[in-house]
């Protein structure tokens, strides 16, 4: 299989496991707020969080934020500018890091640790990414010794963006958010690496929290601000509801639509990588992040509105339908797709009419990629297309002979138009059903075929 940067992904199964994360969309202005009822310690404090950022063309983005006073310090701001890691105040920056992180497919532990009563300049700030410390910075001050900042002040603390002001949200996931009030620790105190395969992982935290801490696990959809840390410092969701609750976490890494390859003009992803817009009109293909090359794997698709449209697989890096010619953009680019016309596209070799029944965005259609044999099915609304099979292994179509690794997708042309994914880890199609697959991984409108699976980084340990 081919996963974007997978180093920058956990996908250990044993051990500590995160079952939920925080699906947060700029376009929505979501984000989290508190503020504590007293000061805690503002010179000494720790933030730990796992983040996966889909949207990295949108910057700056924050992470988290502290303090509303508008003095040298009194204001903290950790966010990703166009990739790069960046802690600045109400007006001096004090960090900002040379090394960029912008893959949307890979999970991110970052952990901030500030210290102030250090005597030594350089060690008041600390910055980690998977366990291991930014030490190449382009921009590098320091703040002065025993100054007070914005985090655990009796000011606005924030999620998603920035506490002295209403703007700079963050787009994608976070999972296992703390704060650690009055200690600068390190990030081994909530993360080790896996012995076996040496990918960066998440640890409980076992030790205190301080006076304004907390533990944001995302774990309850009816209350998904609360604190687990045991201080009661609950946060107040800010156009969040349950719905943007997610199982793509950490340790299950699930396969999103690709920001970065969209394959044509005028594009954008949101709602965390699973929404395609089209800001004219143009094919689009997008792609997901995940390519198997082996097992065999579920997933469903639908479309806001009466458009062109494609639902398919295609080569890495290739294309779902070219405007000029057919399905696959390039010839010999082995790209197959069931279209709304109910026509099968095969390459720019043309198409194959009438091989099942016509679609609309009422209509939500499924995709079981078997991998292993080859072959690619597909369902509207739960009913098998050719009256195929996939368990048994007929009625599907064969897989170009020049497959090796296949990304999924649905093409859209209109401006206006969208398509909508769902790989299991979090989508924007309503679910009546909230069915699985066998192992429990995903949640989707109908049940995956037995032997099919949710395209994540557990069943690709198992299968893939």
């Amino acid at each position: 299989m081919s996963l974007l940067a997978l180093a920058g992904t956990n996908s250990a199964t044993g051990g500590y496991d995160i079952t939920n994360s925080l699906k947060f969309e700029p376009d929505n202005t979501e984000y989290l707020t508190r503020t504590p009822s007293s000061a805690g310690n503002e010179k000494t404090w720790t933030w730990s969080g796992w983040i996966k950022y889909t949207e990295p063309t949108l910057s700056p983005q924050t992470i988290f934020a502290g303090g509303t006073d508008s003095g040298s310090y009194g204001a903290i701001n950790f966010r990703i500018d166009a990739g790069q890691l960046e802690l600045n105040t109400a007006s001096v920056g004090l960090r900002t890091a040379t090394q960029k992180f912008r893959d949307p497919s890979a999970w991110y532990h970052f952990v901030v640790a500030m210290d102030t009563t250090q005597s030594t300049a350089d060690d008041r700030i600390k910055i980690y990414v998977n366990g291991s410390q930014i030490t190449d910075f382009s921009v590098f001050n320091n703040p002065p010794q025993n100054t007070d900042t914005g985090v655990n002040a009796n000011e606005l603390q924030t999620i998603s963006r920035r506490s002295n002001a209403n703007d700079r949200y963050f787009a994608g996931y976070m999972a296992e958010a703390h704060l650690i009030d009055g200690q600068a620790l390190a990030p081994t105190d909530f993360g080790e690496f896996d012995t076996d395969t040496g990918i960066w992982k998440p640890k409980a935290y076992v030790g205190s929290y301080g006076t304004n801490g907390y533990y944001l696990k995302f774990d309850d959809s009816s209350s998904l601000g609360t604190d687990s840390s045991g201080n009661g410092n609950n946060f107040t969701l800010n156009n969040i509801t349950s719905a943007d609750q997610a199982t793509d976490t950490p340790t299950n890494n699930f396969a999103t639509t690709n920001p970065l390859y969209k394959y044509g003009s005028e594009t954008f992803t949101t709602e965390g990588a699973t929404v395609v817009t089209k800001n004219a009109n143009g094919w689009v293909s997008p792609q997901s992040t995940i390519c198997p090359a082996s097992g065999k794997w579920y997933m469903e698709f639908k479309f806001n509105a009466v458009d062109s449209r494609v639902v398919g697989a295609a080569p890495i890096g290739g294309t779902l339908w070219n405007s000029a010619t057919h399905y696959g953009g390039t010839v010999g680019s082995d790209s197959v797709g069931y279209a709304d016309t109910g026509y099968l596209y095969v390459n720019d070799s043309g198409i194959n009419p009438v091989y099942g029944p016509a679609y609309d965005n009422s209509n939500i259609i499924a995709v079981a990629l078997d991998m292993d044999n080859g072959y690619i099915y597909w369902a509207k609304d739960n009913t098998w297309i050719n009256t195929a099979d996939p368990v048994a292994g007929s009625g599907g179509y064969a897989l170009p002979a020049g497959l090796v690794e296949h990304a999924i997708g649905a093409s859209v042309y209109q401006q206006a138009k969208q398509s909508f994914a769902n790989f299991g880890g979090y989508t924007t199609i309503s679910i009546s059903s909230a069915a699985s697959d066998a192992n429990g991984y995903g949640t989707f409108e109908y049940a995956p075929p037995s032997g099919y699976y949710a395209l994540c980084t557990k069943n690709l340990e198992e299968f893939g």
